[in-house]
């Protein structure tokens, strides 16, 4: 199984309607993908305002592929969200526990 770690520092100004977009574009489109076991989602805290996490958790490289392309280890940001994005990254860990 593998851990995909996707974070996004978003505008400040568009939270609002970020939160709605990904809610309704970016959640849908990873959880409508074979392999996918589980998603959490993490929302700022006082530590970090305008970042937002997604944790998910792959059944293998197969399927983190069938989801991002050949080159998974690149952020995928769904059409119409680029938007919101000031900056935006992602880690992938084998998870071995």
């Amino acid at each position: 199984m593998i851990a995909r770690i996707f974070r996004v520092r978003i505008r400040p100004e568009l939270r609002a309607s970020f939160e709605k977009d990904f809610h309704e574009i970016s959640i849908p489109l990873v959880k409508s993908h074979h392999g996918l076991i589980s998603v959490t989602i993490g929302k700022p805290t006082k530590w970090i305002p305008d970042e937002y996490v997604m944790i998910s958790t792959w059944q293998n490289e197969k399927s983190l592929e069938d989801f991002a392309g050949k080159n998974w280890n690149v952020p995928v940001v769904p059409s119409g969200m680029e938007k919101y994005v000031s900056e935006c990254w992602v880690h992938h860990y084998e998870i071995f526990g």
